[in-house]
């Protein structure tokens, strides 16, 4: 299984996930005077900004080639991360985060795609479960360096910002490694003897046909909103976490952004190196249920669980449990998302999987839009705790419709 592409598929999972800002974004816009309201407006720009270009890129990647597309995704990136870094405004900030999306639109779907291709052309696609699990334990084992690194620099420098540029250096490296993949995993394009309009057609044909499979719908569906919910809510352990180490009697003497590094370092390590562990083992994990479908359901409900008492634990201002629940968050997220990518992927053809597993993180944009704005009026309005609460309280309530059947 551990061919050379495991290996490059795995450094590209941990490259990408040196995103030193990720656990301090919410605190880095905070620190910027920015209310939850306009963190939220901010995180929706991203999404609709994703939304918007998603369904052009994934065709552009299934017609032109998804090398092509992954090096767009990550020259998008590092011209966001250097607006950061330079530009302490809110509106850059919207300019970033839309340069930030442009890059999620090129990059969503197009990576698990090359990955699938190569395992259909591997003959192993019965494994896909075990060897998308596997290279995205990279990507977690990556986020649990970047944690320290992070941290590291939050510490030495006071300040937040210096973890975008640092976040630069990790993504040209990666630029080079996918701009390297083998042709092959381009995928099935049309001979550029053909003409671009046709090879667009061809490619727009088989992206409608997805919408014409109720499974297939179904399965983006459920996909999508677990994925949302998780992804918009996360950052939300964030102040938590700050708030629980300031009320800790530990190094009373640094700076309270020096003390906080200290504790969103541990903190969000030992989450990320136990969701590396969770990945690899999705597959294992898998086996315990009876298959995919009941795999999918019953995580979706445990998510929504989480995330209820992770609000009720910051509402009581019990914040250590909150930070306990969000760890195991995680950690089922890390385990269903390989489940989810394979249960998809089962339900739509090789030929348009770029396409398919767009429109997926397509719906996923939509709804973290809604969830980000609202969420953020609700924690301005009420706090944390109860915006979280109110949040899972509506993610358990569409489970009943949501929920996908054997078929």
């Amino acid at each position: 299984m551990k061919s050379e592409m495991f290996y490059r598929f795995a450094l590209y999972g941990f490259l990408k996930n040196l995103r030193f800002f990720d656990p301090f974004l919410i605190l880095f816009f905070r620190e910027a005077g920015l209310s939850f309201l306009q963190i939220g407006i901010l995180i929706a720009v991203r999404d609709i900004s994703t939304n918007i270009l998603e369904i052009p890129t994934g065709i552009y990647a299934d017609a032109f080639g998804r090398r092509k597309s992954m090096v767009m995704s990550l020259s998008s990136y590092i011209v966001s991360f250097l607006i950061f870094f330079w530009i302490p405004n809110y509106y850059f900030f919207m300019g970033a985060m839309a340069l930030f999306g442009l890059g999620e639109a090129f990059r969503s779907g197009t990576h698990k795609a090359m990955i699938l291709e190569y395992l259909r052309i591997q003959n192993m696609e019965s494994k896909k479960v075990e060897y998308y699990g596997r290279t995205r334990a990279a990507s977690e084992l990556g986020s649990a360096v970047s944690t320290l690194i992070a941290a590291g620099l939050v510490f030495y420098s006071g300040s937040y910002q210096y973890v975008f540029l640092a976040a630069v250096l990790p993504y040209i490296v990666n630029l080079v490694n996918l701009a390297t993949y083998p042709e092959e995993l381009d995928g099935e394009i049309v001979s550029t003897t053909k003409n671009v309009r046709e090879q667009l057609h061809n490619t727009v044909q088989n992206f409608i046909h997805i919408f014409q499979s109720l499974m297939a719908m179904k399965a983006i569906v459920t996909s999508s909103v677990f994925k949302a919910y998780f992804k918009i809510t996360k950052d939300y352990l964030q102040p938590i976490v700050e708030r629980f180490a300031l009320s800790l009697p530990l190094f009373v003497l640094l700076e309270e952004t020096k003390r906080v590094a200290v504790v969103v370092g541990v903190v969000y390590f030992c989450i990320y190196l136990s969701t590396s562990y969770a990945s690899k083992s999705s597959a294992k994990i898998s086996t315990h249920f009876k298959d995919l479908t009941s795999a999918v359901n019953v995580t979706y409900v445990a998510g929504g669980i989480f995330l209820l008492a992770a609000g009720m634990s910051t509402v009581l201002t019990i914040e250590l449990m909150a930070i306990v629940v969000f760890f195991f968050f995680y950690l089922l997220y890390n385990v269903r998302r390989p489940i989810t990518v394979s249960y998809v992927s089962d339900q739509i053809s090789h030929r348009t999987m770029a396409s398919g597993l767009s429109v997926e993180s397509q719906v996923t944009t939509v709804l973290q839009a809604g969830i980000a704005v609202a969420i953020g009026a609700l924690a301005d309005a009420y706090g944390v705790g109860a915006a979280l609460f109110i949040m899972g309280i509506i993610m358990m309530g569409g489970y009943p419709v949501i929920r996908v059947r054997r078929g």
